[in-house]
């Protein structure tokens, strides 16, 4: 019923769930089902390619929360989606056992390699599932919570919440560079075998990863949605309006910021733990903050505010990503920041915000 309540009238959002459903549903049936020369078959590489798009899309979301309701233009969130793909990386990494290029049961290959004479005891649990499902969430989490009630209980705001958002994601990726940190280094974790048993190599690995990441971004679309459609959500709108006004009659904006801003750096974990098995590979790289501002313009094109449009943003600027660094690789920067610029000038509402518009005038 809460759900029901939440999404009507969020004609995108059934519009985003009808479609998932029916990839969940078309995708694996078109991959296994159809021989490789029908026209109608999907190649196991685009499946992958869809899943990881999907896992944007869900990074995508969980930036919109915070910038689209509660008007904190974070540029830190690679941080959490490199903590929840490292998290994962390290389960990845334990399940490899003897298979290493060392064919040491206990330590990965890079710590073989740089002489390490035991596993550290941050690497402890981490060959149970259940353990690194817990720390997928947990350390992002944990991180988002602590940085947050330093920045919002001194109160600050803007630009300078903005500058602080991107100092954290580039101090993380300084640190995470360096080998005695013990994770890999500038390789980073790769060399990945198995998930839960299954090859990850296998075509219904790769489809059970596409599910999974429709199935994660449907629950944190709908998870987003019960929050913001209630009066959480309008809380949330009045403190990005006028925090002052919010203040003034008597709400605890900082407790307000500090469990949203918590919630959608879980997911963010949660984005980078599906990324990184379909991806192979998770480095210091993840940390970038051009990352952080790359999303940050896949939800200004979708459009603030509406969590689809996070959605829709994501799918187009990937999709364009691939295509152009693939045609045209040298000119890929310049197009992005002009798409950017002339959705800032032209489209203050992004696609979703133009189509509104139109429906409304038709």
């Amino acid at each position: 019923m809460l759900i029901m309540n939440a999404l009507k009238g969020d004609r995108g959002g059934q519009i985003l769930l009808g479609v998932l459903l029916v990839l969940v549903i078309a995708v694996p049936l078109l991959n296994l089902m159809l021989p490789p020369d029908h026209l109608l078959h999907i190649p196991t590489y685009t499946v992958t390619l869809m899943g990881k798009y999907l896992t944007l899309a869900l990074l995508a979301v969980a930036v919109d929360l915070v910038w689209g309701y509660l008007g904190i233009l974070t540029l830190g969130h690679a941080a959490f989606f490199a903590l929840g793909g490292y998290a994962m990386g390290m389960y990845l990494m334990r399940q490899i056992g003897d298979r290493g290029v060392y064919g040491n049961p206990d330590l990965p290959d890079f710590m073989v390699f740089l002489n390490w004479d035991a596993l550290p005891w941050f690497w402890s649990g981490f060959d149970q599932f259940w353990f690194a499902a817990l720390m997928i969430l947990l350390v992002p989490g944990v991180l988002a919570f602590v940085f947050g009630a330093l920045a919002f209980r001194s109160r600050v705001s803007g630009v300078y919440l903005s500058i602080i958002t991107q100092a954290l994601t580039y101090a993380l990726m300084l640190a995470f560079f360096r080998n005695e940190m013990g994770f890999g280094g500038n390789n980073g974790l790769t060399d990945f075998k198995e998930l839960l048993g299954f090859d990850l190599q296998s075509d219904v690995t790769r489809l059970g990863l596409f599910v999974a990441s429709a199935l994660a971004l449907a629950l944190g679309y709908l998870l987003c949605r019960v929050l913001m459609a209630g009066r959480l959500g309008r809380v949330c709108v009045a403190i990005r309006d006028a925090e002052s006004r919010a203040r003034f009659i008597g709400y605890r904006v900082e407790n307000v910021k500090l469990g949203v801003f918590t919630v959608s750096a879980m997911l963010a974990g949660v984005a980078g733990a599906l990324y990184v098995p379909q991806v192979g590979i998770i480095n210091p790289g993840e940390f970038s903050p051009l990352n952080s501002i790359e999303v940050v313009v896949w939800v200004a094109v979708g459009g603030r505010a509406t969590l689809y449009g996070a959605v829709v943003g994501a799918l187009v600027i990937n999709y364009a990503k691939s295509y152009f660094t693939a045609e045209l690789p040298e000119v890929w920067l310049f197009a992005l920041g002009g798409l950017f610029v002339l959705v800032t000038l032209l489209l203050p509402r992004g696609i979703t915000g133009l189509l509104r518009r139109k429906e409304a005038s038709a």
